[in-house]
C-alpha cells in the first residue's frame, strides 16, 4: 500500500467515528456489558468493534479486487478520478446527494431483517454474539463507509483494499470504545467540532483519488514473445 494510504484510511476512521456515534453509539451502549467487569465490558466492546473492523475488511477486499480488474484493463485511472470528483461533491452538497438517493424498497427489506438479527444477538450475552452484532452492523448503510470504500479502490489490490478498510475500522476504535466506557466525558460541543473536521478529510481524499487517476502511468508497451506450436517462438511488437 502506498505510504500515504495508511494514515489517510485511518485519519477517515477517526474522524469519522464521532459521526459514527450517533448511528453505532446508541447500540455500543445497549450491549448487555453494563454492570459487570471491567474486562467483561473491555471484551465486549473489542469483540463488536473487531466484528465491524473484519466486516469492512472484507468489504474492502471485494472494492480492492475490482479495482485490480480495471487497472488490468486500462480504466482504474478513470474510475478513481470519478470516485475523488464524487467524494468532493459529497463534501460540497451532502444534502442534495442524501435527498437524491432514496433507499430502494428490496433494500428496506433487507434492512428491516438486518435490524432483527442485531436485535437478536443484543440479547445474547456471550463475545461471538456481540463479534456477530458488530458485523451486522457494518452493513448498516452509512455514506462515509462508502467514501472510505471509494478511497480503498485507489489501493489497486483485494488485499490493499482489506488493509485500508481494516485500518479504517480500528480508525473509528478509539471513541467508540470511549463512548462504552467514558460516555459522559464526549459531551455534544466535543461530537460537532470533530464533525466540523469530517468534510476537511473527505476532501483530501478526494483530491487524493483524483491525482492518483491523473498521474498513474501504466506500463509502457513491450516486445511480447508468442510461442507457436511445433515452430520457433514468434516475437510480435506492439506498436
Amino acid at each position: 500500500m502506498n505510504s500515504p494510504l495508511p494514515f489517510l484510511a485511518i485519519s477517515m476512521g477517526l474522524l469519522s467515528s464521532f459521526h459514527c456515534l450517533g448511528m453505532c453509539g446508541p447500540i455500543a451502549l445497549a450491549l448487555p456489558i453494563h454492570g459487570q467487569s471491567q474486562r467483561r465490558q473491555l471484551l465486549g466492546l473489542f469483540s463488536y468493534n473487531f466484528g465491524r473492523a473484519l466486516l469492512y475488511a472484507c468489504l474492502g477486499a471485494l472494492t480492492g479486487t475490482l479495482a485490480s480488474a480495471l487497472s488490468w484493463i486500462g480504466i482504474f485511472r478513470y474510475l478513481s478520478i470519478t470516485a475523488g470528483i464524487l467524494m468532493v461533491a459529497y463534501v460540497l452538497w451532502s444534502t442534495r446527494f442524501q435527498a437524491s438517493l432514496p433507499t430502494p424498497a428490496p433494500i428496506q427489506k433487507l434492512l428491516s431483517i438486518l435490524k432483527k438479527a442485531m436485535g437478536s444477538m443484543l440479547q445474547r450475552k456471550n463475545p461471538m454474539a456481540w463479534f456477530l452484532l458488530g458485523s451486522l452492523n457494518g452493513l448498516v448503510p452509512c455514506g462515509l463507509v462508502y467514501l472510505a470504500l471509494m478511497s480503498s479502490m485507489a489501493t489497486g489490490g483485494p488485499l490493499e483494499g482489506a488493509t485500508f478498510m481494516l485500518l479504517f475500522g480500528i480508525g473509528t476504535m478509539p471513541m467508540m470504545l470511549a463512548v462504552g466506557f467514558f460516555k459522559g466525558l464526549i459531551g455534544p460541543s466535543l461530537r460537532t467540532r470533530m464533525r466540523r473536521l469530517v468534510p476537511v478529510m473527505l476532501t483530501i481524499a478526494g483530491i487524493w483519488l483524483i491525482a492518483r487517476g491523473v498521474l498513474i502511468q501504466y506500463p509502457a508497451s513491450k516486445n511480447v514473445t508468442l510461442p507457436i506450436c511445433h515452430s520457433p517462438a514468434t516475437t510480435l511488437e506492439e506498436k
